[in-house]
């Protein structure tokens, strides 16, 4: 995906749960405090300007969100849906460290998790589901938001409208922008595949295998989570794998009975993605190697010849 698209994407998503989170805490019930979710944001922000800051200094560069109020807005983009991503979606009680946490390990991840790509190196956990996750498996008394926050406060049919909103400005959204309408439908797909694989082989319920896809949080975690951009394939059928993967490695973890599947499935997932990554890379720098070593060595010219 080109400079141009990612940064027009970021600027959408950041506005759709900016949006969100406003009218999640002014109408529709959102669980959490303001105060979790200031610290969430104020925790993004200092956290991402600081390791940037580190950056340019240990490589003699301008820091990159220099420029002007524009670019610094831009710049913060990404830790903007983090925080406010991590506060939605963790439910700590009245506790606001167990989340200021979360957003910490979420930004950090970018700049130590990386492998190499091409000629530059990039992270591979989706920050905000890396931070959640983290979060769930050192403090098990810190749960998931309930997802009857996101319709708590609506009746008839508002119930019906909030998830086809979703639903169109995700489909507009990973249509034009980010290009993983390939990775939603395998996920999807997948995904309602699976529950009826646990249902034929293990007389689970079908019914319950279904009805976490009717669900806002499930909306919410296929057109907004999975598809991250920066962390998923850009080819079509790259992407179908990772998301089919996705569903799969949430099947396993529902039949060894682990909670909170959908952040450990995709853990799992861009795990597996990153240690591909860095096995290639690797062996593309031993190819070079070689290549360098059989080739001859360039004949100096001789004075008369230059």
């Amino acid at each position: 995906m080109t400079r141009d698209l990612r940064l027009a994407a970021l600027r959408r998503f950041a506005m759709a749960i900016t949006v969100l989170n406003i009218y999640g805490h002014a109408l529709l019930g959102f669980e959490q405090s303001l105060a979790q979710l200031f610290a969430s944001l104020a925790t993004a922000y200092s956290v991402e300007l600081l390791l940037e800051l580190i950056d340019a200094r240990v490589n003699a560069r301008r820091p990159r969100f220099s420029g002007g109020v524009g670019t610094l807005v831009d710049f913060l983009l990404p830790s903007h849906i983090t925080g406010l991503a991590v506060a939605m979606l963790l439910y700590a009680n009245d506790r606001i460290l167990p989340i200021v946490f979360a957003c910490t390990v979420a930004i950090a991840s970018k700049a130590i998790l990386r492998v190499p790509v091409g000629t530059t190196k990039r992270h591979f956990f989706n920050p905000s589901n890396f931070g959640i996750a983290t979060v769930l498996v050192l403090f098990p008394w810190v749960g998931i938001a309930p997802p009857y926050q996101f319709t708590e406060n609506l009746s008839g049919n508002y119930q019906l409208l909030l998830p086809c909103i979703f639903i169109f400005t995700g489909s507009l959204l990973n249509t034009k922008f980010t290009r993983r309408m390939p990775l939603i439908l395998a996920w999807v797909s997948a995904f309602a595949l699976q529950a009826l694989v646990r249902n034929t082989f293990y007389g689970t319920s079908l019914i319950g295998g279904l009805v976490p896809m009717t669900g806002v949080a499930f909306l919410l975690f296929t057109f907004y989570m999975v598809t991250d951009p920066g962390t998923t394939p850009a080819k079509p059928l790259h992407q179908v794998v990772f998301g089919a993967g996705v569903a799969l490695s949430y099947s396993i973890l529902m039949a060894l009975h682990v909670s909170f599947g959908l952040f450990f499935a995709l853990v799992i997932v861009c795990t597996v993605r990153g240690c591909g990554l860095l096995l290639l890379s690797t062996r593309e720098a031993r190819r070079a190697v070689v290549l360098h070593a059989v080739e001859p060595a360039p004949v100096p010219l001789r004075e008369a010849e230059i």
